[in-house]
């Protein structure tokens, strides 16, 4: 009996001292870590919610849309919360239409805390499966760039990544602009999952909307002409450009071939070279359309007048060098209006003699060329311009007719800009306004008196009435432009007999110029001079626009010209 007494007391004591310790153990922890636990409940409720900003749409002129967002839902796992991974890889890949053999090893592997599902999918198939109720899978909201008219300026709308941030074109250049700031909630929830406090936000800031100068219309037109030329000539590449004279703004540029923004990744992988804009990063020797920047010196220095004649051999010694014209003929007398409309590079030589290599060299930098246009679209090149002090004995005869010189057709188009807004250089640029933001001026300079920006124009127009140009034409219109026929540099030094680059530049109406258009036609095979292959896709660029555009003919009786 006191055996059973003792056991009894004894048992008895175990059970104080354990009752003691639980109380002590509660005591402390709500005395002392009280605070710390509420935090860690509180923190495991907790759900961080980023709310994303809306990037700003791209629009064309007109206010087509040509780079907008589209709602998306990221869908994301934890794999240390599912509990069989299987059977969900199954689920999650029949409503997104993903691959559950690539599915099972993500959402098996429960070292991992958080994997990507699937990124940006389809709003519609990410509800079907959140429906479900599948543990360990989440889902939170983000924009998908799209680009409704896919491949039609591409290359000057550029794209943005998976993150939607810009990665090339206006997308890159406008970054700041267009992808606002995003926000965050912090959330409270209970046990069941339902919200019950916002314990703190940062609000959303959207990105703003951009209008440019581009037409969309006008852009596809160029497009679909620059296609047509090179599969004619099956050429390695064609570029055009569509200035406004009066303003400076681009209304069309493209480069072919080009690419579908929406599928930047897969163009990437095959060749990134079709993502560049080359009219804006890449150089060319333009030949004879080069031929007025010595023009406009000798004209607007008063050394000569257009009427001014020179007797001119077929060719012409400078220095270590003998260059001749394009075609076989005796010794002329030619007025240096006859010298452009003919293209005569012996012409030009003795007309950039009387300039000298100093004042040569200020023309050219005065025309634009050796720096860049400030055109607001990233990766631009300055092109390449040796400083007078560098010139070699024959350089004053290489650079006056578009060799040992290397511009951009946007530099180009612009210095043809200068001649048709009555000597005074515009600077090219794509955005017209942005949202909330004021509207940026472009700079302006004046390079030629009105005067001799008309007596070129006068001469202009003789090359494409009475010369090389004369398939520039279109009815109804006077052109003024020019031919350029260039042999690309080879590697090892000395120029192709094989590989030139074919262009044209000219603007419309010559009489009160509203447009300038510019192409070029890259490694054309069997014809190679730029009258005969870019000289037709000029004026069909140049009618469709001047019709697009409603601009009144200023040669009505010409229509049979074409």
């Amino acid at each position: 009996m006191r055996q059973a007494n003792r056991r009894i007391r004894l048992l008895v004591a175990v059970f104080a001292l354990v009752f003691a310790a639980a109380f002590a153990r509660v005591a402390w922890l709500q005395a002392v870590k009280a605070q710390a636990l509420d935090s860690i409940a509180t923190s495991q409720q907790r759900q961080e919610v980023t709310v994303p900003a809306r990037r700003g749409t791209i629009f064309d002129r007109l206010g087509v849309q040509l780079a907008i967002g589209e709602r998306a839902t990221t869908v994301y796992a934890n794999p240390k919360h599912i509990a069989d991974p299987r059977k969900t890889a199954l689920a999650v890949g029949e409503a997104l239409d993903r691959d559950a053999g690539k599915l099972y090893p993500l959402l098996a592997d429960r070292s991992r805390g958080f994997v990507y599902v699937a990124r940006k999918a389809d709003v519609a198939k990410a509800e079907a499966l959140e429906a479900q109720g599948l543990p360990g899978i989440g889902f939170y909201p983000e924009e998908r760039r799209v680009y409704p008219q896919r491949a039609v300026a591409s290359e000057l709308v550029g794209f943005a990544g998976t993150e939607n941030r810009g990665l090339s074109g206006l997308e890159l250049e406008l970054d700041d602009v267009l992808a606002g700031q995003d926000g965050s909630k912090t959330i409270v929830r209970d046990p069941f999952g339902r919200t019950i406090d916002v314990v703190e936000s940062k609000p959303v800031r959207d990105g703003r909307d951009v209008y440019l100068t581009v037409d969309n219309s006008l852009q596809g037109q160029l497009e679909r002409v620059l296609r047509e030329t090179r599969s004619k000539w099956s050429a390695e590449a064609a570029t055009a450009v569509v200035l406004d004279a009066q303003t400076g703004g681009i209304l069309a540029l493209g480069v072919e071939p080009g690419f579908d923004a929406n599928e930047y990744s897969q163009v990437s992988r095959r060749s990134e070279d079709r993502l560049r804009n080359r009219a804006v990063t890449d150089t060319y020797e333009p030949g004879s359309t080069f031929k007025v920047v010595t023009l406009g010196g000798v004209l607007e220095s008063g050394v000569v007048s257009p009427d001014t004649t020179f007797r001119l051999p077929y060719s012409i010694q400078v220095a270590d060098r003998v260059i001749h014209d394009a075609l076989p003929r005796g010794t002329e007398t030619l007025s240096v209006a006859q010298i452009l409309s003919r293209s005569s590079n012996v012409g030009v030589i003795t007309l950039a003699i009387q300039l000298q290599r100093q004042k040569l060299s200020d023309w050219i930098r005065r025309f634009g060329f050796g720096r860049k246009t400030g055109v607001d679209y990233p990766g631009e090149t300055r092109g390449i311009v040796l400083p007078p002090d560098e010139w070699s004995g024959s350089t004053i005869g290489n650079v006056p007719i578009g060799q040992g010189i290397a511009v951009t057709p946007l530099q180009m188009a612009a210095a043809y800009g200068a001649i048709a807004n009555k000597g005074v250089w515009l600077q090219p640029h794509l955005v017209e306004r942005v949202e909330r933001g004021r509207r940026v001026e472009p700079e302006r300079r004046r390079v030629l008196s009105e005067r001799t920006a008309a007596q070129i124009t006068r001469m202009l127009r003789g090359v494409v009435e009475d010369g090389s140009g004369y398939t520039a034409r279109v009815p109804g219109y006077r052109v003024a432009g020019k031919t350029g026929t260039a042999a690309k540099p080879e590697p090892t030094g000395g120029y192709s007999t094989s590989r030139y680059v074919a262009s044209f530049v000219g603007f419309v109406p010559a009489s009160r110029p509203r447009l300038v258009v510019l192409v070029t036609v890259d490694e054309p095979k069997g014809v190679i001079w730029g009258g005969t292959v870019a000289g037709p896709a000029f004026a069909e660029i140049a009618q469709f626009a001047l019709q697009y555009l409603e601009i009144p003919p200023d040669a009505p009786g010409s229509a049979d010209d074409s």
